[in-house]
């Protein structure tokens, strides 16, 4: 199939490769992007797969807790002025109050909800019209803990980036820097236990090709690229799980060893990029001028 210069420029983001890497890659893989990122990995290409979840959007992101109940709610704007805005931050405040109280099941239900004789969805039409860009409600999380567990929450930067970590034993400092540790290390399970077999098995595939490619491994005995190939999937493992990372707070300690000193558990965790993974509108200054000044 032929492949676009959108996409190509999507994959270049999203990987840090090179025009033409990116080009063959989604030639190689009919178009498809996650199978175009596993090919540039497994070529050694890909500089920064992290990129995959940049953040494309503007908005803000918000924690509210009451008790044992607690939601992180997401909501988008066209520009980051108008995260900044009095009446965003008002709206803000309000769906997330809005839904702690009520626990919708979806966005649908969430927008349905009375608020001020009107329902949420209303508020967001006014905003829309009284700001000038379009408001929306992206997502959220509702989080409940038992009365032996503890919330730990943070918010980067106003809301950029929130994570809200259900943690049993410990205190809520600690409770704290493990959602500290949450936004800052992005992983995406707290353990390898809590790990589908599917993405172990795609991680050992991935890993597999990029031995293969490596002409430092050429001519080995199986057994070495057997122990390479294992190596390297653990360490990739390792980085997804919570309790496998370097504390922030102190990187000669893991995760792990840090809680097992407070005799503490992470339960469960939340974590919120506004953006991400949202296509973002590009605007070119210097036309935006020109067009004004022909107006």
């Amino acid at each position: 199939m032929a492949v676009t210069a959108a996409q190509v420029k999507e994959l270049r983001e999203k990987t840090g490769a090179g025009m033409l890497d990116c080009k063959n890659a989604l030639t190689a893989s009919d178009g498809d992007m996650e199978k175009a990122i596993d090919w540039l990995r497994e070529k050694g290409i890909a500089k920064s797969i992290k990129k995959a979840s940049r953040i494309a959007a503007e908005g803000l992101s918000k924690i509210l807790v009451d008790g044992n109940k607690a939601v992180i709610v997401e909501i988008n704007s066209e520009t980051d002025f108008v995260a900044k805005n009095d009446q965003f931050m008002k709206l803000l405040d309000t769906t997330a109050k809005t839904i702690l109280d009520s626990c919708p099941a979806s966005n649908e239900e969430a927008l349905a909800l009375p608020v001020n004789g009107a329902t949420l969805n209303d508020e967001f039409i006014n905003a829309t019209a009284t700001i000038g860009e379009k408001i929306v409600l992206r997502r959220f999380d509702i989080v409940t803990k038992n009365d032996d567990e503890i919330f730990g929450d943070y918010s980067h930067m106003g809301g950029s980036k929130t994570a809200l970590v259900v943690m049993k034993g410990g205190n809520a400092d600690l409770a704290h820097y493990m959602a500290m540790q949450v936004a800052s290390m992005t992983p995406t399970y707290v353990s390898s236990s809590d790990m589908p077999a599917d993405v172990v098995e795609h991680e050992r595939k991935v890993q597999t090709e990029i031995v293969k490619n490596d002409e430092k491994f050429a001519g080995k005995p199986e057994q070495v690229i057997k122990g390479a190939i294992e190596g390297k999937v653990s360490k990739a493992l390792k980085e997804m799980c919570l309790v496998d990372q370097e504390y922030f707070m102190d990187t000669a300690k893991k995760v792990s060893a840090v809680l097992k000193e407070n005799n503490a558990e992470v339960k469960s965790f939340v974590r919120y990029t506004v953006g991400e993974g949202i296509e973002k509108r590009e605007e070119n200054f210097a036309e935006e001028v020109a067009k004004q000044m022909n107006a």
